[in-house]
């Protein structure tokens, strides 16, 4: 998933709309999928592998932003007779459409990743599954893998099953919807339930030392041919809706690692170097961080609502840098098992409708939960695996700062010359003359250079925009 999200609304013509094609023309985006990958989506759509286990009397429930149509998961969450609770959740089983070797495998293979821009999404597998057969709308009877973890009143798993089901989700619910239901005492009780769940995996996320980011959501706006942006915090309902996600990725994990064959989501722990550097980047940025407290507890401490806290937390997505994904089998661990930031064994494998291994990982849990053999489809895509997410993050990370630049140079084309208050939070090592400043209005970080003088880290700073053009030129400014 992209490091920062942006929605825009701008018309078809806009600088920013052209600028964005260009784009995709230049990293060479596979927008059009080729006419075999539609029609072997044509016919699994019209008749995928159904499982014998029928599950449909579950009401499960989406939580999703309102727009999105591609539901890769679906939740019920009930409190156990004998204490504690149970958590159902099914994921989209895009095994049950994809056939191993056939023109929509070797398509998922060539993709790795759905690809967000600020105007569109290019998705992994064509939309009649993505965001039609596969996925978990309202009302749909489709085929899915289905988690059912029973947890204790504190919320530790203490049992976990996985198994191919034939699923039906009653509603689909977006964030802002199922926060005012919960405040407002008006939501039922599986809905009431991710806050008593979600609330209880937070805290066993500080016990572990595990850190969630809270990163606001960019929106950029066009309103009467000029842009305005701002931030969307993340709602506490975000964060209970992402503690199921990681449940059931460490339950994933834990399982694959007890059967000696899977693949991981591993991320080391950060070199002193980083958080040196983040430390830096707090003081610039007026945040109190005592050497008595962690990086965790500091970022447990923001508010993401608060514009320096908000650009912090931004910051410190750096430390998720050297994520990577480990494969193993036939018993034979790896070195490294863990996700610094997860603090523990973690799988991605809740995502598969928009993220390659997540089907791999699914069918490998599907296997140890049953402990019979993997299928040898699943096993022989291991060794290529790593890289193949790999190479497809790293054109997502691409995308993603290509698509930084040109919607920040949208927003101020037109206005180079013009000065604005900025902060300076950071400098450049060996040239005390460049670094980066953070608007005040708009919310923009962007290069600084072309003074005399030192600048001053942390401090307030008047700058004039030297270029800004979607098309060209990244934001850059210079001291005044």
């Amino acid at each position: 998933m992209p490091r920062r999200h942006y929605r825009v609304t701008a018309t078809a013509d806009a600088p920013l709309r052209a600028a964005l094609r260009d784009l995709r023309t230049r990293l060479d985006v596979p927008e059009e999928f080729p006419a075999d990958v539609l029609a072997e989506a044509d016919r699994a759509a019209a008749s995928p592998r159904l499982p014998e286990y029928d599950a449909t009397d579950l009401p499960l429930f989406t939580v999703d932003p309102p727009s999105s149509v591609d539901l890769d998961q679906a939740m019920h969450l009930a409190r156990r007779a004998g204490g504690g609770f149970r958590v159902s959740y099914a994921i989209a089983d895009v095994a049950a459409y994809v056939t191993p070797g056939g023109p929509l495998d070797a398509e998922a293979h060539r993709r790795v990743t759905t690809l967000y821009f600020p105007d569109e999404k290019v998705p992994l597998h064509p939309t009649a599954l993505s965001e039609g057969a596969a996925s978990l709308l309202p009302g749909q009877t489709c085929p899915a893998v289905l988690w059912t973890i029973d947890l204790d009143g504190d919320g530790r798993a203490e049992r976990t099953d996985v198994q191919r089901a034939l699923v039906r989700s009653r509603a689909k619910l977006d964030y802002e919807g199922v926060q005012a239901a919960i405040d407002g005492g008006t939501a039922e009780e599986p809905v009431a339930l991710l806050r008593d769940i979600g609330g209880l995996r937070e805290q066993l996320e500080v016990e572990r030392g595990g850190i969630s980011l809270d990163v606001p959501e960019q929106e950029i706006v066009e309103r009467d041919g000029t842009y305005e942006l701002g931030f969307r915090a993340p709602l506490p309902a975000d964060g209970w809706n992402a503690q199921i996600s990681l449940l059931t990725g460490m339950a994933a994990a834990d399982l694959m690692l007890a059967s000696g064959a899977g693949v991981l989501r591993t991320l080391p722990t950060a070199p002193d170097g980083a958080v040196g550097r983040l430390r830096r980047t707090a003081r610039a940025l007026h945040i109190d961080w005592p050497h008595h407290m962690s990086y965790a507890q500091l970022v447990r401490s923001l508010d993401p609502r608060v514009s320096h806290h908000a650009a912090f937390l931004q910051e410190c997505t750096t430390l998720l840098r050297g994520a990577g994904y480990t494969a193993f089998r036939d018993g034979r661990l790896p070195e490294l098992t863990t996700h610094a930031a997860v603090a523990a064994p973690y799988a991605h494998c809740t995502a598969p409708l928009r993220r390659l291994v997540d089907r791999y990982a699914a069918e490998l849990c599907l296997a140890a939960c049953a402990e019979a053999p993997p299928p040898e489809w699943a096993l022989a895509a291991l060794d290529e695996l790593p890289k193949e997410m790999a190479d497809g993050t790293r054109r997502g990370n691409t995308v993603e700062r290509e698509c930084v630049d040109i919607v920040e140079a949208a927003l101020l084309q037109g206005r180079v010359g013009e000065m604005f208050d900025a902060v300076v939070v950071d400098v450049k090592d060996g040239e005390p003359a460049v670094g980066t400043v953070q608007l005040t209005e708009p919310a923009i970080v962007a290069r600084i250079e072309g003074g005399t003088s030192r600048l001053p880290l942390g401090e307030r700073l008047r700058v004039r925009l030297t270029q800004a053009d979607p098309g060209a030129a990244k934001v850059q400014f210079a001291p005044v």
